[in-house]
């Protein structure tokens, strides 16, 4: 490091410094007020490499971040696009981070192939973004819808308020499974939108631009990728085992032929579709369509620790057909089954889109409510019960549930937390079915 630069540091350290308050797994500002995600790892090696000392200034959105560093009241900002409008008053640095950004629409939406051949196609986009900002220039011809997170933009795609929206493709997974859109697939990637995030600096602060830049170029690809997969879980199937003597047999017999390439074309279309038919079917319930439990349960870890982390409330109801075996043993399990596959689609059709339904097993099911304290759990729990009793299922006679309930608390696990509502469940049943009941209060001297 330089004298000056030296000079540069004792004169404006700690560095203040701007950042997404809501963008995870990149980066939020958590209940704690800390910055935390993918950014946050990668500042934290930079600094410490460099010698630099950040100092967060809060905001409540991006838009506010924006505006801070416009005026002056942040230095630097963490981890954006650069763009003609900010170039106005950043300097940018070298990318901490390169990840692309891709197409997301429903599942029946045909491929794109060019974004160009949309005529009036609904984009919807977090307002204040870089590629807000390039996509209006480059296609004019899109209806752009504003937003205020990249959930909601996901979210009103879902809900077919928007046909599509442009998203980085670390978020766009993360959130597709963490809310469960699995109605929402990858159709396309805009060549040349790749995200280059680095971080943004006061045009009258070259000194700290060149700093930071010697710190990026000391980050390796073992540290992006760490940083990454601290916060996203992401697994590859890498290996497929085959009969290696029948595969040479088959590629010298389709070389003579001419005819490699298009054939190796269809096996791998043919591949991918059988890998996505393995994984719905690992995941879910062949009788009512639903998730199974093990398809809830690597989302359901994330849930919880996300709500533990952000001091998010989040509930989790657990219902059980009363005197199921009867319907069964009086009217064959053919029948029980067929109650069962209606019992899924009610409760699907009553939850909100946000929250997700499991056959947890047998006649159990469960449902996962995010943003959802005790008592509106209980609420929620009693809605449904009220629907089953007045639902005409394909049974002959009444049908009712029970419902125990439960919501995170600090220190909780998956199995904690579904313990307990096993156990108000076990309470609905013994004081006479057709009800629900909330978990014991916490004890005293529990932190909440």
């Amino acid at each position: 490091m330089s004298e000056s630069e030296r000079a540069y540091l004792n004169a404006h350290s700690p560095l203040s410094l701007c950042v997404d308050p809501d963008w995870w797994p990149f980066e939020v500002i958590d209940a704690n007020g800390q910055h935390d995600g993918i950014a946050a790892d990668l500042l934290a090696l930079v600094a410490q490499r460099q010698g630099l000392q950040f100092k967060l200034h809060p905001t409540r959105t991006w838009e506010e971040s924006l505006a801070a560093s416009q005026a002056g009241q942040c230095r630097l900002m963490s981890f954006l696009n650069r763009t003609p409008e900010r170039e106005r008053w950043l300097v940018f640095t070298e990318p901490l981070l390169t990840d692309p950004n891709v197409l997301i629409t429903r599942e029946e939406h045909p491929f794109i192939a060019d974004l160009g051949q949309l005529k009036g196609a609904t984009i919807a986009l977090p307002r204040g973004t870089a590629m807000m900002e390039r996509l209006r220039t480059d296609y004019p011809q899109l209806q752009f819808i504003g937003t205020d997170s990249e959930t909601e933009a996901l979210q009103m795609v879902s809900e077919r308020r928007a046909d599509l929206t442009l998203r980085s493709l670390i978020v766009a997974a993360h959130t597709i499974k963490h809310n469960g859109w699995f109605n929402l697939k990858i159709a396309g990637q805009v060549p040349g939108y790749d995200n280059q995030l680095r971080m943004g600096v006061l045009k009258s602060e070259t000194t700290l631009r060149d700093l930071l830049n010697k710190g990026i170029a000391t980050l390796t690809a073992q540290d992006r990728a760490r940083a990454v997969d601290r916060h996203v879980a992401i697994n590859v199937v890498s290996k497929v085992g085959l009969d290696h003597a029948v595969v040479r047999w088959l590629l010298a017999l389709l070389a003579l032929l001419g005819v490699v390439a298009v054939t190796s074309l269809l096996w791998m279309r043919r591949l991918q579709q059988l890998n996505a038919q393995l994984r719905t079917l690992s995941q879910t319930d062949a009788l009512t369509g639903l998730l199974n439990r093990h398809g809830l349960e690597g989302s359901f870890a994330l849930d919880v620790e996300r709500a533990q982390r952000f001091g998010r409330p989040l509930s989790v109801l657990m219902f059980d057909i009363d005197h199921f075996k009867r319907i069964n043993d009086s009217q064959g399990h053919l029948m029980g089954d067929k109650v069962l596959a209606e019992l899924g689609r009610l409760m699907q059709s009553l939850v909100r889109q946000v929250d997700t339904v499991c056959r947890w097993g047998g006649e159990e099911f469960v449902v996962i409510c995010h943003e959802t304290s005790a008592e509106q759990a209980v609420q929620q729990a009693e809605r449904l019960l009220q629907q089953v009793r007045t639902h005409a299922f394909p049974h002959q006679g009444p049908l009712t549930v029970s419902a125990g309930v439960a919501t995170v608390r600090a220190g909780d696990s998956v199995d904690s937390l579904l313990a307990r509502a096993d156990e108000a469940l076990y309470r609905a049943k013994r004081g006479g079915r057709d009800r629900v009941c909330a978990e014991a209060a916490e004890p005293s001297g529990v932190l909440p």
